[in-house]
């Protein structure tokens, strides 16, 4: 045992870091260019689940991790939909998170942007005609954009924030 605990202390047990993608650093300065331009501050984003499996987010997760780190660029998810310039809704929207989500939408100041990620998000995906279901975010709120995918790259949520701003 002795021996697995010292052989560890000698080489490290993690995995280098990938490469940096220069596309996904391109974009991510580009949609804070476009944000301070536009609002004359940078992008705040709240972030709800719905009901969603959870695939959306580990790759929204990815967009704050230490490979990506999006707050580097000043793009920001925020606690408080009063801080909010942008709601990120994933997954279709269960009868039970229908009321939250409402009462998320209205508390964000104007002017807000919805965008609904992922496939489930658009129209309920796989779970959609569930009894358990509303359906997708736009039979509850208001979407300004839908992001596609199952789940969507981290590179595909970018280009699809940075569509809000599309001139």
């Amino acid at each position: 045992m002795l021996h697995h605990l010292l052989q560890g202390l000698r080489r490290p047990l993690t995995e280098p870091p990938p490469p940096p993608d220069p596309e996904t650093a391109a974009l991510a300065a580009r949609l804070d260019h476009e944000a301070r331009r536009k609002l004359g501050q940078s992008l705040s984003i709240r972030l709800v689940d719905a009901g969603s499996c959870n695939g959306c987010e580990l790759e929204i997760n990815a967009l704050n991790n230490a490979f990506n780190d999006l707050e580097r660029y000043g793009l920001k998810f925020v606690a408080s939909p009063r801080h909010a310039d942008v709601l990120l809704v994933t997954g279709p929207v269960t009868k039970n998170m229908r009321e939250a989500l409402e009462r998320t939408y209205r508390a964000i100041p104007n002017p807000k942007w919805v965008v609904a990620v992922g496939d489930c998000g658009a129209d309920g995906g796989i779970f959609a005609g569930s009894y358990a279901v509303s359906g997708g975010v736009s039979t509850v709120v208001p979407v300004d954009l839908v992001i596609r995918g199952c789940p969507p790259t981290p590179k595909q949520l970018l280009q699809g924030l940075l569509a809000l701003f599309g001139d």
